[in-house]
């Protein structure tokens, strides 16, 4: 009996490793990232959003990424090739006006080029320089 039980953890054990470490490509899917930083603005981040944070997930099967500018939902189309990455142009959104911060967002994802997720953080790059990172949210 205890032979077994140890013979048993011991084949679960190995088969979870076996696994691996995720790519970075798998662990886009899943999660709601939300944005932390932006490079660009000359105003503080809390500033540029003070009440809600640009979000974005990625849906594997649709191609398409969605989530809010801080003020409203957007929808677009993503490609990604090994760890270049480029967003296509937002589709309808609703039109609230917020302060102008949440066009900047939507903006600096057109220039986007490469992402990289690092210690649970993802981050959008423009020529290998990091424009945007992003922590995990809860749903």
């Amino acid at each position: 009996m205890r032979i077994s039980v140890i013979l048993l953890f011991s084949a679960v054990l190995l088969a979870e490793s076996c696994d691996g470490p995720k790519s970075s490509e798998e662990m886009l899917f899943g999660p709601t990232w939300e944005l932390e930083y932006i490079s660009g603005p000359r105003i503080a981040f809390h500033g540029l959003f003070p009440n809600k944070k640009p979000q974005i997930a990625f849906n594997k099967e649709s191609g398409e990424v969605f989530g809010t500018d801080s003020c409203n939902g957007y929808t677009a189309g993503y490609k990604l090739e090994g760890n270049s990455i480029s967003f296509g142009d937002p589709g309808p959104t609703t039109m609230m006006f917020c302060g102008g911060s949440e066009r900047q967002f939507l903006e600096m994802m057109k220039k986007i080029d490469g992402y990289a997720v690092e210690d649970g953080k993802l981050n959008l790059l423009i020529r290998e320089i990091p424009m945007m990172r992003f922590k995990k949210v809860e749903p």
